[in-house]
């Protein structure tokens, strides 16, 4: 298992299920098309091993996050354990290259302004380029 809470093992809730307003955990998210990310206030693990050692290490689930796309498996992969495992190919890592400006743009946003703020400005429903969702 992604033990990736180990690094937080010192910063607890102050409370069980308590915010932690100050924490901003970067995340990857194969759910997600690479070339683009979701910034979210607090939420479930979904499924990923890296958040529930981070949840569990915490006390709580109402931390921040950044969710970098990584997806979509492709059809016919062994399952999405092996894919996130695997090298990404030189689309997906120009990809996730290329968003790179805008997400520490997103990251100053959620310092200065919030995740409410952040998430309102950066969060959209489609990759770079391709028509907005109507």
């Amino acid at each position: 298992m992604n033990d990736s809470g180990l690094a937080l093992a010192g910063l607890r809730a102050p409370e069980p299920g308590a915010p932690l307003d100050h924490l901003l955990i970067l995340v990857d998210d194969f759910a997600l098309p690479a070339g683009t990310f979701r910034i979210r206030a607090a939420g479930s693990p979904g499924g990923h091993n890296g958040l529930k050692s981070v949840e569990q290490r915490l006390g709580t689930r109402t931390y921040a996050r950044l969710r970098i796309g990584v997806g979509p498996v492709p059809r016919g992969a062994d399952g999405w354990r092996d894919f996130v495992l695997e090298e990404p190919t030189a689309e997906e890592r120009a990809a996730i290259a290329d968003l790179m400006p805008e997400m520490c743009e997103a990251v100053e946003c959620w310092m200065a302004e919030g995740t409410s703020h952040a998430m309102a400005r950066y969060n959209r429903k489609s990759a770079p380029g391709a028509p907005p969702d109507a």
